[in-house]
């Protein structure tokens, strides 16, 4: 399918909408999340909002493009590198229980695995891996993902994803700033491993999933390319170079792993910033220290801590969460210490349909609004 008839599309289905939209007045989310659909071209939004636990889902667009499909409210979607804040509450975890030191070389726990040209595991410490200051390269960008129809049935194994980040050189001196590269992860899942002689994915779901009571949260297991119960179909470009929109909800998350490979949903991804703001998952020294956090110039005032962003609201203060971005799915949301919990999905990257920089601003516009009003 051509990006011109997708286009053609999804404004074909919001035909039917304007006229109940008319009638019946809709809170400033409800207006977010149609917006996103209407103008910034995604196929579905989906939202949960909500206050110490208590909260509304709700959706817009269609689940499909190729007909009219009401989206599932709290659907299940690819939660991409929101992954990582699991993985991080694991290690720091490890950590509480002395089992590992947070400003220890990787070398101790993984010794003789990270090296390469300026890479040297004596030099990088488990907390910059976990805050994106190791200066490792990022694997994602050796493996051809940017070519979805070339990966969205391969299996890839860590050490190979591994293997692909240090054939190149360092991007930079440990410690020295802050960039964000998926390989940190990748090496925190292996850590975990090790430590805990156990299946990483094992170690998230007992550890983290079943602590916060994530109902519909899971790990796909080795060659799962479906998206298991109520979900709405998501969708990429074919490839890079070219305009054609593909069917991207069936595809092998492998080479996301430790940094990238969970299943959830908009309220369950809430629903963990909160419990990790509130103590349920980490001690407090170590829930102080995974609030650390050092600048990460992705959008003004972004801020990472370990496994988690910082990010300011225009009504004041900020709210904890991570996000995520994978073909077919971008997730967006968190917490605030005053119990303001958001979760938010779209159906597809933003750029699949229009201008990318446009459309991920919408969501994150409309993250705030949702927090705020």
């Amino acid at each position: 399918m051509r990006k011109g008839a997708v286009i053609l599309t999804v404004a074909g289905l919001l035909g039917g909408l304007t006229t109940a939209a008319a009638a019946n007045p809709k809170s400033p989310v409800q207006e977010g999340l149609d917006a996103l659909v209407s103008q910034e071209r995604f196929p579905a939004a989906l939202a949960w909002v909500g206050r110490d636990g208590t909260g509304t889902s709700l959706v817009a667009g269609s689940a499909r493009l190729d007909r009219r499909v009401p989206v599932p409210r709290d659907g299940r979607v690819r939660a991409g590198s929101n992954t990582k804040t699991f993985t991080a509450v694991v290690v720091l975890q490890l950590v509480a229980e002395g089992k590992v030191e947070l400003d220890a070389p990787i070398e101790r726990y993984l010794p003789g695995l990270v090296r390469g040209d300026g890479i040297d595991g004596n030099a990088i410490t488990v907390r910059q891996l976990l805050q994106h200051t190791s200066g490792l390269p990022n694997y994602t960008e050796y493996i051809g993902v940017e070519n979805f129809e070339d990966v969205q049935h391969k299996f890839f194994q860590p050490h190979d994803l591994l293997a692909a980040a240090l054939a190149h050189p360092a991007k930079f001196a440990p410690g020295t700033r802050w960039e964000y590269s998926n390989t940190n992860y990748l090496l925190a899942g292996l850590l975990i491993e090790h430590v805990t002689g156990r299946p990483v994915q094992e170690q998230i779901t007992r550890r983290v999933i079943a602590k916060a009571g994530l109902r519909d949260t899971y790990w796909p297991q080795p060659g799962d390319e479906t998206i298991q119960g109520p979900h709405p179909h998501g969708y990429a470009l074919a490839n890079s170079t070219g305009t054609e929109v593909v069917d991207a909800t069936e595809m092998d998350p492998s080479w996301g792993g430790a940094a990238g490979q969970l299943i959830s949903t908009p309220s369950d991804l809430a629903q963990l910033s909160r419990a990790l703001l509130g103590g349920k998952l980490l001690p407090p020294a170590q829930l102080a220290e995974m609030r650390k956090t050092v600048d990460a110039p992705l959008f003004p005032g972004w801020q990472y801590g370990l496994g988690l962003f910082r990010v300011p609201l225009s009504c004041g203060g900020a709210y904890w969460g991570h996000g995520g971005d994978i073909d077919g799915y971008e997730t967006r949301g968190g917490a605030t210490e005053d119990g303001r919990s958001v979760g938010l999905a779209v159906t597809a990257l933003p750029g699949t349909f229009g201008d990318g920089e446009k459309a991920a601003t919408a969501v994150l516009s409309t993250v705030d609004t949702a927090f705020c009003r």
